[in-house]
């Protein structure tokens, strides 16, 4: 009778020890998930030609804010620096410009944190188009 008194309580104990051991990972898995908030990051655009290119226009989008430029004044333009929070699923920019010779650059630049996270360089003569497509969310 003790014996099958003491394979209970080990029964009994096992269980209890099964059920620790399963609200101890829940609740360590939960407090991970916490870690994973979104951020702030310092966003700016940039655009730039070659000597005697001329930009035509650039539109930039934040999420779902969309915003055109025309005819910029000089070879090259930058955004002021702005705050984007990664929660805002894309960042794009695309710019076309006139390029007077067949090794003339039009480059667009998209710089997150004070480091260019991407940039898109087109080289030719006539009008051409540059574009960047950025998400913070990983797929």
């Amino acid at each position: 009778m003790k014996q099958f008194y003491k394979s209970k309580s080990l029964l009994r104990l096992s269980f209890l020890f099964v059920l620790l051991f399963s609200v101890i990972t829940v609740v360590s898995s939960c407090k991970k998930d916490d870690d994973d908030e979104f951020q702030d990051h310092v966003v700016q655009f940039e655009v730039k030609t070659t000597t005697g290119g001329v930009i035509k226009t650039i539109v930039t989008q934040v999420g779902t804010t969309k915003n055109d430029i025309f005819d910029p004044v000089g070879t090259s333009w930058k955004s002021e620096e702005f705050f984007v929070n990664s929660s805002q699923a894309q960042l794009n920019l695309d710019a076309n410009a006139l390029l007077p010779e067949t090794d003339s650059e039009l480059t667009i630049n998209l710089w997150i944190d004070g480091e260019i996270a991407k940039t898109s360089k087109k080289k030719g003569k006539g009008v051409l188009v540059a574009s960047i497509d950025y998400s913070f969310l990983e797929l």
